[in-house]
């Protein structure tokens, strides 16, 4: 990379018109999700009349069934075809969700359905999660994975400002199926976008086995763990993630419980901080070309931990207010900044027949560890009180800096050990105009992130 790149050259650096299509299709999904946010629990609250446990069973309890679900999915993956998979999870949440205005407008909609399409949803999710990021180091030189995995981070902080308040003012008028709607019909956009890339994508070499063996589920696991530069990085991302997001419910029970914050005050207080994924997300080409990809990294894995132990201190008020959007900015900002880094320091370590396999285990690992530390900071918040376990989140969070890599690895040359002669004209795309847009506040997921 050469020095000197302004921020806005993230969005001036080409690369090729199947790029814009799929970045096109993320922009379009995610969309719909964040338009759809809150959806499933005013469902289970306004039309089944749910109590507060079913609620949080519809979160954590998806997730994690999702998750496990999604785990033989990762190895089915790396031996097809990546490209007809995408369209494939796309149309399969589009299904699930229009099962749910279908049942409503026949008055047959109940909390196990609602359940049940939000495992399918999350295991699909996972699923097009790993089989992107494989599909996306075959279509793109290696130069061109971070601007990738920056324009993805900064239209999900885009579609996290615009998505919720659009949502409620369409709930507000039209009721939350007719978010759910929008959701499925993002999803099926997505899948037309993807389908319209068009080009050759070569079949992957057929594993030697034919069967699946139970040995074979771990395989991501196993190469994670045997790789000393992954391994690190995949316990600090779950276990920040997880706690994180362990002491987001604790925080709506303090700041709309006993410190009498208003819903518009609590929504604004996590919407306006959002603008800063977005700057940090224009920042991260220019910050790693200066300073170097692993000096990133590990500074700004380190930065993200200190913030949140702020919010122990949270009051009411004006300054409550502005305290939680101070810890909030400078939180999601680090994470704009990090998240794209850090998804493609994870795709250049791993071997090209191993991605989805890789990036499935860390998905799967990420959700059940964030469904597991969310429940047991609920029964924290129980018996400490809200305010005393997100202190304790806080300090343990700034732990997670010394699990991030030590070093620098060198990168895996493409495409590894045994080389795959097809994909390399797809990797060197026309250097044609894109047009723009990829998930998940705090994780990559960005994560194609984490």
């Amino acid at each position: 990379m050469r020095s000197g790149h302004r921020p806005g050259q993230l969005f001036g650096h080409r690369l090729g018109r199947r790029f814009g299509w799929l970045w096109g299709a993320y922009g379009t999904s995610a969309l719909g999700t964040w338009l759809a946010f809150g959806a499933f629990p005013l469902l289970a609250i306004q039309v089944l009349h749910a109590g507060a446990a079913e609620v949080a069973a519809l979160s954590s309890v998806g997730a994690a069934v999702g998750a496990a679900v999604a785990v033989p999915l990762g190895p089915w993956v790396e031996f097809r075809r990546k490209r007809p998979v995408l369209i494939t999870m796309d149309l399969v949440r589009c299904a699930a969700l229009l099962t749910i205005p279908a049942a409503f407008a026949l008055g047959a909609l109940t909390f196990l359905q609602l359940l049940l399409v939000s495992v399918v949803v999350a295991a699909a999710d996972i699923t097009f999660r790993a089989a992107s990021g494989a599909y996306l180091k075959t279509l793109l030189p290696a130069d061109g994975l971070l601007v990738a995995n920056a324009r993805f981070e900064s239209t999900a902080w885009t579609t996290t400002i615009i998505g919720p308040p659009l949502g409620g003012a369409a709930i507000g008028l039209l009721g939350p199926v007719a978010t759910v709607v929008a959701d499925a019909v993002s999803y099926l956009l997505s899948a037309l976008g993807i389908r319209a890339m068009g080009g050759h994508e070569p079949r992957p070499e057929r594993r030697e086995t034919p069967r699946m063996r139970t040995r074979d589920l771990l395989d991501g696991w196993r190469y994670i763990l045997a790789d000393a530069t992954l391994r690190p990085l995949f316990f600090n991302t779950a276990l920040f993630n997880g706690l994180v997001m362990a002491a987001q419910p604790l925080l709506a029970v303090l700041m709309l419980g006993r410190l009498g914050f208003t819903p518009w005050q609590y929504g604004l207080a996590f919407a306006a901080p959002s603008i800063g994924g977005l700057l940090g997300s224009w920042l991260t080409r220019p910050l790693v070309t200066r300073f170097g990809q692993h000096q990133v990294l590990v500074a700004v894995g380190a930065l993200r931990a200190i913030w949140p132990v702020g919010l122990a201190l949270l009051g009411p008020g004006t300054g409550g207010l502005l305290l939680v959007m101070g810890v909030e900015l400078g939180l999601i900002f680090c994470c704009g900044v990090f998240n794209p880094v850090y998804a493609t320091y994870r795709l250049e370590r791993t071997a090209p027949d191993r991605v989805a396999r890789t990036l499935s285990a860390w998905a799967v690992t990420t959700k059940a560890s964030t469904a597991l530390l969310t429940a047991v900071w609920g029964v924290l918040g129980g018996l400490l009180g809200p305010r005393t376990a997100i202190a304790l989140a806080g300090v343990l969070l700034l732990a997670t800096p010394l699990l991030l890599p030590r070093r620098a690895a060198a990168r895996l040359s493409e495409p590894g050990p045994e080389p795959e002669p097809e994909p390399e004209p797809e990797r060197e795309p026309e250097p044609e105009p894109t047009t723009r847009p990829r998930p998940d506040p705090y994780s990559s997921q960005s994560s194609g992130s984490t």
